[in-house]
């Protein structure tokens, strides 16, 4: 924690862990130490780098103010992860009642006489965490009992079907029944068919028979 006599900051150094390609963004905590007003003003050596919110502000007697530093994405790592930037902190009491809307410039220039604290941090870049896989390892002897059990299990285990499958079966099996009495009905009709007709063949040769006969005995009379 920097600490002056008018604010403590809370840390001490501005600390990104450092991503190419993606927006970083660091907290603050400003906190008052007197018992009058204070006016902060926020400056750094890359303002096209960083954006902080808010950049300026009053913080009320024995109160603290949070400030968000966000730094833009970056497409290029510095050497060596290390960083030149500083931020500048200066404030400077105020009279009572007084907003961020009257903070001026000139009340942060201390050629005019006036009072300004200030208090420079540094930035850091530190590598983010990366969690390690979880890699299952296996001994070089040979596979593990537990997959030699399941192996074993697979091997031998016989595989129960599905109702679904059940039900499948058992409709083939009506359909296939069905499709059997159907062709069954079907050949003893035709069988039944061919028996008629060579009856009535059998009747129509008889009958001729008979009347062929019939014919030469009624000549002979």
């Amino acid at each position: 924690m920097s600490a002056g006599e008018l604010l403590g900051i809370d840390p001490s150094e501005l600390r990104f862990s450092f991503e190419l390609g993606k927006q970083i963004s660091c907290q603050l905590h400003l906190s008052n130490k007197t018992d009058h007003y204070v006016a902060f003003k926020v400056k750094t050596t890359s303002p096209k780098k960083y954006s902080v919110r808010p950049n300026m502000g009053i913080i009320l007697p024995r109160t603290s103010l949070d400030i968000l530093v966000i730094m833009q994405a970056q497409n290029e790592a510095p050497p060596d992860m290390q960083c030149k930037d500083k931020f500048l902190f200066q404030c400077v009491k105020t009279n009572e009642g007084m907003t961020a809307k009257d903070i001026t410039a000139e009340m942060f220039n201390k050629g005019a006489g006036n009072a300004v604290e200030e208090c420079k941090l540094r930035v850091v870049y530190v590598t983010p965490l990366r969690h390690p896989s979880h890699v299952q390892e296996h001994s070089e002897e040979g596979p593990s009992l537990g997959a030699s059990v399941l192996e074993n299990d697979s091997t031998n285990s016989t595989k129960l079907p599905s109702p679904r499958t059940l039900k499948l079966e058992e409709k083939n099996s009506t359909i296939e029944q069905s499709n059997r009495l159907h062709q069954g009905r079907e050949l003893l009709r035709a069988r039944g068919r061919r028996e008629y007709v060579s009856t009535w063949l059998m009747f129509v040769v008889i009958v001729a028979f008979i009347g062929l006969l019939l014919g030469f005995l009624l000549k002979k009379t």
